[in-house]
């Protein structure tokens, strides 16, 4: 009776009042001001809310086989609580298709971010998703030095779609206004929310809530996809027509290696790890194709090493030994080091184990890369190579591209990362609920399969697109086939899931055989789902 009365009151009563309130607010004034508030002994507030001028530039693009016209927005929309008080200016690139007005609402929007937490959408942004891109060398190839440049991205989705590449806030140019603390938008939750404020006040403000909607979180941006299209599902009645998360991150402690108490990484990283070993040929009689590898490899991780790492203490040395000399034949590590490892042998061991030998550093992000090592000695890797033979170059092409061809000048620099973000972040997380309520209770590390879970339950015209590089340490292949298929969802609803394959690593669009690869699976997906 109790939820009837709930659902009759949203039906009869609610949602007309909801409309008056907001209808009824007065409009903010030409020069609007923080509002005053206590702060101590002291009355704060009263200045100006800090606006940004967005800058709105021209230009054509040449992409899936056709050339047009485009749009191009750098700015910051102002985001209110749900008293209208300032929140936060959170900065924003979006590349809009110029079509006629009456078609506007028919053509797809896209929001996308990178993840973190910490990070601007600069990866997604000049490597994939914007009309230009960084060009990166094979791994094999020195790490290109200034001056660095761009091309037209002629794999870019702007024919098919819209984007707007968002910078949660902390990041790029998004900062809190009128004396709110960044802590109130780092964590989990709070992020999600600013997002999808972000996201229902650009809809509204640019009349596209009647546009079909896709969102693509890269790494943490895969969380933040999934708690934001559950938040927006329960809060804002807005439900997406496609979720793409690459590099899929979406269950924290299938990815939390090294923690004595958590035993489920292990099996689902060993297929990624043969993956880099067959990549690099330490795979003793290396087989001439990866796929059927894997597929041994997937079996004996998912079987035998998941049931002797069961055992914990009580593995015989007998079983123990077998366990050790089969990952070795899968990955090309001593079984003296795995037994050393106890069998449970983590991403950032094996980048330092590897070629150690040769004083040569595996990145976790990308296994195709190799760089030196400072210190052989350690027990992991202590840098990334991909990431620092990448870094440089996209960050000096995008503060560049940002001045000189989007026009773009703020006396606020772009940030691209933010490492107190990072180090500081929340990751706790209760996902939203649903009309009724009955939202699952707060996790002590971030679980967003929940809230993938309850969207495609609730929302059945949403699909998920999980793209996965199979030299990603990260988040490997084989964890996120672990996510997937974990989702708890009715087989109805895990239909609309799949996941695609590429022979690259966590920034899956670094390698340009990868990146034309990953235009055609989502131009498919869009007009699949739209």
């Amino acid at each position: 009776m109790k939820n009837l009365a709930i659902a009759l009151c949203i039906i009869s009563g609610l949602a007309p009042a909801f409309a008056v309130r907001a209808n009824e607010r007065p409009a903010p004034p030409a020069v609007e001001l923080c509002p005053a508030n206590a702060k101590g002994d002291e009355q704060v507030g009263g200045e100006p809310v800090p606006t940004v001028k967005p800058a709105i530039t021209q230009h054509r693009l040449t992409a899936g086989g056709v050339n047009f016209a485009y749009t191009a927005t750098v700015g910051a929309l102002l985001i209110r609580d749900d008293d209208g008080k300032p929140m936060a200016n959170v900065g924003y690139i979006a590349y809009t298709r110029d079509v006629a007005d009456r078609d506007r609402p028919r053509r797809p929007v896209m929001f996308a971010f990178n993840g973190g937490p910490g990070a601007s959408s600069l990866m997604l942004h000049m490597g994939m998703l914007g009309p230009r891109r960084v060009v990166i060398a094979d791994p094999d190839a020195p790490s290109p030095i200034a001056p660095y440049t761009s091309v037209a991205n002629e794999f870019s989705v702007l024919d098919k779609t819209d984007v707007v590449m968002i910078d949660p806030v902390g990041t790029g140019i998004s900062h809190p206004v009128c004396g709110r603390p960044v802590e109130d938008f780092t964590s989990v939750d709070k992020d999600a929310d600013s997002v999808s404020r972000f996201i229902a006040q650009y809809l509204g403000d640019n009349g596209r809530w009647t546009s079909p909607k896709y969102m693509l979180g890269e790494s943490y941006g895969s969380i933040r996809a999934g708690a934001v299209a559950n938040h927006m599902l329960a809060n804002h009645a807005v439900s997406f027509n496609g979720l793409l998360l690459l590099g899929m991150a979406t269950d924290l402690q299938i990815l939390s290696s090294g923690s004595r108490s958590n035993e489920r990484p292990y099996a689902k990283f060993l297929p990624g790890l043969a993956a880099v070993a067959w990549y690099h040929g330490t795979v003793p009689n290396r087989p001439p194709a990866l796929e059927p590898f894997l597929a041994e490899v997937r079996a004996y991780a998912a079987g035998p090493y998941n049931a002797a790492l069961f055992k914990g203490d009580t593995i015989s040395d007998v079983e123990r030994d077998a366990v050790a000399e089969q990952i070795h034949r899968y990955t090309g590590l001593s079984p003296e080091f795995v037994k050393s490892a106890n069998l449970r042998v983590s991403e950032f061991a094996f980048g330092n184990e590897l070629f150690k030998s040769r004083r040569q550093t595996v990145s976790r992000l990308d296994g195709r890369f190799v760089g030196l090592t400072l210190d052989p000695l350690q027990r992991g890797a202590a840098y990334d190579p991909a990431f620092s033979a990448i870094q440089s170059s996209y960050t000096a092409v995008l503060q560049d591209y940002l001045k000189r061809d989007l026009k773009f000048d703020t006396t606020r620099s772009y940030q691209t990362w933010n490492n107190w973000v990072s180090h500081n972040f929340d990751l706790r997380h209760k996902p939203a609920g649903g009309l009724y309520g009955g939202g699952d209770g707060t996790q002590s590390m971030v679980n967003a399969g929940d809230d993938l879970a309850r969207v495609l339950v609730e929302a059945p015209e949403t699909r998920i697109l999980v793209l996965a590089g199979y030299y990603d340490l990260g988040s490997p292949f084989s964890a996120a086939e672990y996510m997937v298929s974990h989702l708890g969802v009715p087989k109805a609803a895990a239909a609309r899931i799949e996941i695609k394959y590429y022979e690259s690593g966590h920034m899956i669009y670094v390698h340009q055989p990868s990146l034309e690869k990953l235009k055609r699976d989502i131009d498919a997906f869009v007009d699949a789902t739209r």
